[in-house]
């Protein structure tokens, strides 16, 4: 992920926003994934390590100092927020003000379903693992009136998600088992078809099967078809069968490049 905004402020150690993934360059790029990322930063995100960045990297110094002092008086964390995103001069006042009154309602949210939202957010981001990390505590959340099965269903069909974006499609088979037990979709359950179709080792149990109509089996079929021809067809394949085309040199370049960047993705997944 990167971010393409218009001041490019001069960095030694760039400022490294450990949910997304990315260096932070600019006080223009921390106001934009302050502001269009907030559930990664209500909470505990204005912290030493980003007034170090704001003093020593971004010469910020007066700002620092200022949301040092807010936070030891105690007073809202969220409001320090705020500070920042005025004080950087990027974003309106009025944008500012419905920054504000975003974050009042995310803070109104039930306590599982706020943290069900940031999962849902690094899940967006391709950050699985700490995605995954957030669903698990959330299965442990004592159930009582929000907290429901349709609430279990969903966090344990957003886990299969995590699972199978993470080839880990045994973990994510069962996941989906769970979802489907807690929810009977029938977008669950032709998951479910699905990774037994990828998988053979992940075989549905009678129950479910019979519970598969012919009509559901040649649609679901129809579709593992065309993803699999999309597959093939996708720019990454072809960028591949392109390199393995190449002479020696430039092949084992690209392939140093290419691992890099799945090592890199890796990373950002875990």
């Amino acid at each position: 992920m990167s971010l393409l905004l218009c001041r490019q402020e001069h960095v030694k150690r760039p400022y490294f926003m450990e949910p997304m993934g990315i260096h932070l360059y600019s006080s223009q790029e921390l106001s934009y994934v302050i502001f269009n990322h907030p559930m990664l930063v209500l909470d505990d995100f204005v912290d030493e390590r980003l007034l170090t960045f704001l003093r020593e990297e971004l010469n910020q110094g007066f700002l620092a100092l200022k949301l040092e002092r807010w936070l030891k008086s105690g007073e809202s964390p969220d409001e320090a927020l705020m500070i920042i995103l005025q004080e950087c001069d990027y974003y309106s006042m009025s944008e500012v003000g419905r920054f504000r009154q975003m974050a009042a309602a995310l803070r109104k949210k039930h306590p599982a379903d706020f943290m069900r939202m940031k999962a849902d957010e690094l899940f967006s981001l391709g950050q699985y693992g700490r995605a995954v990390k957030l669903y698990k505590e959330l299965l442990d959340y004592p159930p009582g009136d929000h907290v429901d099965d349709l609430f279990f269903a969903r966090i344990w069909n957003n886990l299969g998600s995590c699972y199978a974006r993470m080839f880990q499609l045994d973990k994510a088979f069962k996941a989906y088992e769970n979802a489907y037990k807690k929810n009977q979709q029938e977008i669950i359950l032709e998951r479910l078809y699905d990774l037994s179709r990828i998988d053979n080792r992940l075989a549905l149990n009678p129950e479910l099967q019979s519970e598969i109509t012919e009509k559901q089996q040649k649609l679901w079929e129809d579709k593992l078809i065309r993803a699999r021809q999309k597959a093939r067809d996708s720019r990454q394949v072809k960028e591949l069968e392109t390199l393995f085309q190449q002479d020696s040199v430039k092949r084992r370049a690209g392939e140093t490049e290419l691992i890099c960047q799945w090592k890199q993705e890796y990373r950002n997944m875990a």
